[in-house]
Parts: structure tokens; C-alpha cells; sequence
């Protein structure tokens, strides 16, 4: 309660206001009378200050928004809003769009990476057993033939008239 409302409230101090310790008279100088209730000391300049910060951020930005057309303030509730819709549709398609390619990745991608994998290692191991049955120079040189000691593959008969012979 501010000093004003306490001299509105109760006008020019009487007897019934003695009990009151703010209003009691004494007889030294430094007396708590009316007089200085308009002069705060230092304690109630802070217990003031404490009172004042009751109002958060979020209260003194609202009271802020009154100062701007009801246009303006309309606007950019819809542009807040639509951002937030726009934001949680992305994150949905965002969610599923991962699910489908994850998914669709270990049913179709999977089983090739996993089967060229195989080859690859099969074909080393063939390579190997070359390598130790007939030397490392085997290895190298029929690695373009089907089996060891085997011929290369003969180039393909082409047809032609009767009675000719195939290039």
C-alpha cells in the first residue's frame, strides 16, 4: 500500500488511528507520522522495487502488443502460426520420407550390396587357390580364364552360308 492511499483512505489522522504505528505521534523528532510516509526510506524503495518485478517477461511483451494496429497484430499471429504448422508437416514428411528409404533400402539394396559382396569374396578365395596350387603368376595371368589351365573363351561362330568356314 502506497502512502497516498493510506492519507485518501483515511483522510486527517484521528484518535481511533493511535493504535496505528505509522500514524502514532511521539514526541521526538524522528516520529513515524504522516509527514513521513510521503518521504519512503531506503527498506520500502526496495519492498517497491520487489513489487514492481511481479509482472514476467512474457505479461510486459503482451502489454507491448497493444501498441500496434489490430492489422499487424493478426498478420503476425498467422505468419507465428503458420511457421509452426509448416514446421510439424516437415517434420512428419521428414519422419516418413526416412522410413521409406530405410526401409526400402534393406529390402532392395541390401540383398545386392550383400550378393556382389559374396562374389567378390568368392572370387578372391578362387584367386587364392590359384595363387597357392600354381604361384603368385598364376593368379595374375588367368584371372581372365574360367578355370586353371583352361583355354580362354573362343570367340563366338558367326553364321554364314553353307559350306563356309567361320571367321
Amino acid at each position: 500500500m502506497s502512502a497516498d492511499d493510506i492519507l485518501g483512505a483515511m483522510g486527517e489522522p484521528s484518535a481511533t488511528d493511535a493504535s496505528n504505528p505509522l500514524l502514532a505521534e511521539s514526541t521526538d523528532d524522528s516520529s513515524l507520522g504522516p509527514v513521513s510516509l510521503l518521504k519512503p526510506t531506503q527498506d520500502e524503495d526496495d519492498f517497491d522495487e520487489l513489487q514492481d518485478i511481479d509482472e514476467t517477461l512474457a505479461e510486459r511483451l503482451w502489454g507491448l502488443t497493444e501498441m500496434f494496429p489490430e492489422c499487424v497484430r493478426n498478420a503476425t499471429s498467422g505468419v507465428v502460426g503458420m511457421s509452426g504448422a509448416s514446421a510439424k508437416w516437415l517434420y512428419q514428411v521428414g519422419r516418413v520420407g526416412v522410413w521409406v528409404i530405410a526401409s526400402s533400402a534393406a529390402i532392395l539394396a541390401f540383398p545386392i550390396m550383400f550378393e556382389t559382396e559374396r562374389a567378390q569374396m568368392e572370387e578372391q578365395q578362387v584367386q587364392q587357390q590359384r595363387q597357392i596350387l600354381l604361384g603368385p603368376n598364376a593368379a595374375v595371368a588367368g584371372s581372365g580364364m574360367g578355370a586353371p589351365g583352361m583355354m580362354g573363351a573362343m570367340p563366338p561362330l558367326t553364321a554364314g552360308p553353307p559350306g563356309s568356314i567361320p571367321r
